[in-house]
C-alpha cells in the first residue's frame, strides 16, 4: 500500500514538472529572438545575463538619465524635460512587472508548457496549423507596435542631444559622451517597451489558441455527437481558460493599475497652470502614454474576445437544440401541414444566399453566426440530454477571469466608466471642468 502511494506521488510530481524545451523544435526561431532581446532564461548563464541587462537598462540607465541629464537641463528652458520623471518611472514599473512575470512563467513552466505547445498534439490539424502560423508571426506583430514608437523616440533623442541638451563630458569629449548617452537611453527605452509588449503579445497568442480550439469545438454541433464527448471537450477548454486566468491575472491587474496611475500622473502634470505643453517637451510623455495604452488594449481585447467566443457556445448549443427539436417534430408529426402553411405565410422562408453573407462580412464564424444547424442530434440524443447540456452551458459560462471577475465587454464598459469618472474628477480639481 505504501509503495502504491509513493508511486502515485512520484507520478504526480513528474506530471507537474517543468517542461524541458528542445533546441530543434518549433520554438527554435522564437527562442533565438528571445536571446537577442536578452530575456531568455533557458539556462543559468542566460538567466544571469538576462537579469544583468534588466538591472542595467531598466534601473541604472533610467536613473542616470533622469538625475544627471534631465535635471541638468532644467536650467535650459529650450531643452528642459519637465515630464521625464513620469516617463522613466512608468516605463520602468511596467518593464519590471513584465520581466518578473515572464521570468516566473519560464522558470516554473518552461516555454513549451507556458505556450501550451505540449498539449498541441491532442488538437486537430486545423488548430495546430493555425497556432503555428500565429506563433511565427507573433514577433512581427510585436515589432509592428514597437518600431513606429521607437522611430519617434529616436528622432526626439537625436534632436535633444544634437541641439545641446547636455554638455557634460562624461568620457572627456562632449560629442562622444552625448553619443554614448543617446545610445544608452534609446536602448533602455527600447528594452523596457519590448519586454512589456512581449508579455502582452504572448497573452494574445495563448488566447488565440483557445479561440482556435473553440472554433474547432463548434464542429461537434454539425456532426452526430454524443453529449458526454461534448461535455468532456468543453470541460477541457474551461480548464485551460482557468489556467490562463490564474497565470495572467496578477499581471493584467497590476498592468491596469500601473497604466492608470501613469495616465493620471500625466494628466495631473499637464493640466497645471504652469505646464509647458510644447511638442518637444511633452511629446515624450505622449509617446509613453500611447505605448502603455496600446499594450493594455492588447491584453483587454484578447481577454474580452476569448470570453465572447467562449460564451457564444451557449447560443450555438441552444440553436442546435432548437433545430434538432424542430426536425424531430417534423419527422414524427406529419399530420400538421396546416399549421406549417400558416407559419410560412407569416414568416416566409428565405434561402441563405450569398448576398446576406456578403453583407455580414467577417463578423460571423463557426461559433457566432445566424445559420441553421444541421440536425443530427434528434436521431441519437434525447430531448432531455440536449436540454441538460444547454442548461449546463447557460450556468457555466467560460472565459478569462481576474480573481473571479469575468473579463467581458460589460466589464470593459465598467472599467471605462470608472476611468472616465476619475478623469472628470481630476479635471474638475485642476482646471475647473464640472
Amino acid at each position: 500500500m505504501c509503495d502504491m502511494k509513493k508511486e502515485t506521488l512520484l507520478n504526480k510530481n513528474k506530471a507537474i514538472e517543468r517542461t524541458v524545451s528542445n533546441a530543434y523544435d518549433e520554438l527554435r526561431s522564437f527562442r533565438t529572438w528571445l536571446k537577442w532581446m536578452c530575456v531568455d532564461q533557458s539556462d543559468t548563464f542566460s538567466a544571469c545575463l538576462s537579469w544583468f541587462v534588466f538591472v542595467m537598462l531598466a534601473v541604472i540607465v533610467p536613473c542616470l538619465s533622469h538625475f544627471l541629464l534631465a535635471r541638468d537641463s532644467y536650467n535650459d528652458a529650450a531643452h528642459s524635460r519637465p515630464y521625464d520623471d513620469v516617463v522613466q518611472l512608468s516605463l520602468s514599473c511596467v518593464a519590471a512587472l513584465s520581466f518578473v512575470c515572464l521570468s516566473r512563467f519560464v522558470k516554473k513552466y518552461g516555454l513549451r508548457r507556458f505556450l501550451f505547445l505540449d498539449k498541441l498534439c491532442d488538437e486537430s490539424e486545423t488548430v495546430r496549423k493555425g497556432y503555428t502560423e500565429q506563433l511565427n508571426s507573433s514577433l512581427k506583430i510585436l515589432f509592428i507596435f514597437v518600431l513606429p514608437c521607437f522611430a519617434v523616440e529616436c528622432a526626439y533623442k537625436i534632436w535633444w542631444y544634437s541641439a545641446g541638451g547636455t554638455r557634460i563630458p562624461f568620457l572627456g569629449n562632449v560629442v562622444v559622451s552625448d553619443t554614448v548617452a543617446c545610445i544608452l537611453e534609446l536602448s533602455s527605452w527600447l528594452y523596457r517597451t519590448v519586454v512589456f509588449f512581449l508579455v502582452c503579445i504572448l497573452f494574445r497568442l495563448i488566447c488565440y489558441l483557445q479561440i482556435l480550439r473553440l472554433q474547432d469545438f463548434a464542429q461537434v454541433f454539425h456532426v452526430d455527437s454524443d453529449v458526454e464527448s461534448v461535455l468532456r471537450e468543453h470541460l477541457r477548454i474551461r480548464r485551460h481558460l482557468r489556467i490562463i486566468s490564474h497565470r495572467y491575472r496578477s499581471f493584467i491587474l497590476w498592468a491596469l493599475m500601473f497604466v492608470t496611475a501613469s495616465q493620471f500622473a500625466s494628466l495631473l502634470m499637464t493640466t497645471r497652470s504652469t505646464a509647458d505643453l510644447h511638442i518637444f517637451k511633452s511629446g515624450e510623455l505622449a509617446l509613453c502614454s500611447v505605448s502603455l495604452l496600446a499594450g493594455l488594449m492588447i491584453l483587454l481585447r484578447s481577454a474580452t474576445r476569448i470570453t465572447h467566443k467562449a460564451q457564444s457556445v451557449t447560443c450555438l448549443a441552444a440553436k442546435w437544440h432548437v433545430c434538432a427539436t424542430i426536425d424531430s417534430f417534423d419527422s414524427t408529426e406529419a399530420e400538421t401541414p396546416i399549421t406549417r402553411a400558416i407559419s410560412d405565410q407569416v414568416f416566409p422562408a428565405c434561402s441563405e444566399g450569398s448576398s446576406d453573407a456578403d453583407d455580414v462580412g467577417d463578423e460571423e464564424d463557426e461559433l457566432d453566426n445566424t445559420k441553421f444547424v444541421p440536425a443530427y442530434a434528434y436521431s441519437t440524443i434525447s430531448f432531455q440530454k440536449r436540454q441538460a447540456l444547454v442548461t449546463y452551458f447557460e450556468n457555466n459560462r467560460a472565459g478569462v477571469t481576474i480573481y473571479g471577475f469575468m473579463l467581458d465587454r460589460s466589464s470593459i464598459h465598467t472599467i471605462f466608466g470608472i476611468e472616465l469618472s476619475l478623469v472628470l474628477w481630476l479635471l474638475g480639481k485642476t482646471i475647473g471642468i464640472s
